[in-house]
């Protein structure tokens, strides 16, 4: 009897257990989606703000165009009054019994039979203003998608060149002019002035910003762990460097001595670093640009990389500005613009984007599911997103396949 009491009590336990992982499951399912969704709304966000942008400079130049015909009509019509005015003088004169071959000049003869004002042409100026939008969104979601693999990154100081001068946060790296006396353990950078991260990666993908902001000569990327540190070294990859280079304020290239230059104009404010480590690349972005700069492809890493940060010489102070680890934030945030005394801040362009990119902003049943209704409020990493945004325009399922085709052309993974 005491056996089967205890079994049962054995029983109820194992369900009670169950149930709080059923309920721990749901709270961790329902925490991802709320930072999907967060993110889906940064994103979207983000898209509509360029598509806005975009129609902004596509209603620009068709106004303008349409004002230069305006000022080129106008110029016509004053030079015709003008003539008017000339021929009904002469015409008075003859009428008061003067020839014409008497007067003075002769009267205006020009031929205005072949001028005439040619109304500008449209054509191609919005399938061109598509075109640059879905290039800006392909360069949006490309970005997002090595962002996704952000990593905090930290400087090592027991690497650093005895000149270099770390935050107390580890996240910044200046040169300055005096030699610290430090000790010269073999991690340490003896005769260039380099620092690596605490952080190393022998597998899968990582990324990080760096903000280069003031600089005029500076060196990032990754290297190998048995990179030589006791001497001074080209930054090859033959030499275990896989780096981006600017010298001389606008001199962007690889550490490679067949290294061709970049035009870079303006050049970057904050460079992220994606790798693929199984793939064998290391890519450099201008991430305000949402810009691939150069890719090093079909790398064959056998050990240990390391992110790679040298400010440079600081040059009498002109190369004082440090370079700084900055977190990545995976999308422009819209709801950053939007007024809280603004509740019902309509966002233009939401429809017209759906539209232009030939998609339609419902499945025709009516029954989209919108990412955007007005007031709701998501939270991703314990922040608060707001977004007032109109109701309209609901984007369903259909739509973002729609837009997951147009822009990759096939089924892919999503963002």
């Amino acid at each position: 009897m005491r056996k089967r009491e205890a079994e049962v009590q054995e029983m109820i336990q194992e369900r009670r257990l169950k149930i709080q992982e059923i309920r721990e499951s749901v709270k961790i399912s329902r925490d991802a989606a709320d930072r999907e969704k967060a993110e889906g709304v940064q994103v979207f966000s983000a898209l509509m703000e360029s598509a806005e942008r975009g129609l902004k400079e596509l209603l620009k130049e068709i106004q303008d165009k349409q004002e230069t015909t305006e000022r080129e009509a106008e110029d016509f019509i004053r030079e015709l009054e003008q003539e008017i005015s000339e021929l009904k003088k002469r015409s008075s004169e003859v009428n008061f019994n003067q020839s014409f071959s008497s007067l003075g000049d002769d009267p205006p003869n020009k031929n205005w039979v072949e001028d005439r004002v040619h109304p500008p042409s449209y054509e191609g100026t919005v399938e061109r203003a598509v075109a640059q939008l879905e290039e800006k969104m392909k360069k949006m979601l490309d970005m997002r998608r090595v962002q996704q693999f952000a990593v905090d990154v930290t400087l090592d100081p027991d690497t650093a060149h005895p000149k270099l001068i770390l935050s107390d946060d580890r996240k910044q790296v200046k040169h300055g002019d005096d030699w610290k006396k430090l000790p010269d353990n073999p991690e340490r950078f003896s005769k260039c002035v380099f620092v690596l991260a605490e952080q190393s990666f022998s597998s899968g993908r990582f990324y990080f910003e760096v903000q280069v902001k003031g600089k005029t000569e500076w060196d990032l990327g990754v290297v190998r762990e048995s990179v030589d540190r006791k001497e001074i070294l080209a930054l090859s990859t033959k030499n275990g460097f896989w780096t981006l280079v600017l010298r001389n304020e606008n001199r962007y290239s690889t550490g490679e001595k067949t290294s061709t230059l970049f035009d870079l104009h303006p050049g970057p404010e904050k460079v992220g670093v994606f790798v693929d480590y199984d793939q064998g690349l290391v890519s450099f972005y201008d991430v305000d640009a949402a810009a691939l700069i150069y890719s090093f492809t079909g790398c064959c890493f056998k050990e240990k990389l390391y992110p790679f940060f040298s400010p440079y010489l600081n040059n009498g102070g002109k190369n004082s500005a440090p370079l700084i680890i900055c977190p990545v934030s995976q999308a422009v945030q819209l709801v950053q613009k939007i007024d809280p005394k603004e509740p019902e801040l309509v966002c233009e362009a939401e429809r017209f984007w759906l539209e232009i990119v030939g998609l339609s902003s419902t499945d025709g049943s009516g029954s989209g599911t919108s990412l955007l209704e007005r007031g709701q409020t998501y939270f991703h990493s314990g922040v608060a997103h707001s977004e007032r945004l109109r109701a309209g325009s609901p984007i369903s399922a259909p739509v973002c396949w729609g837009l997951q085709q147009r822009l990759y052309g096939g089924g892919g993974d999503g963002f």
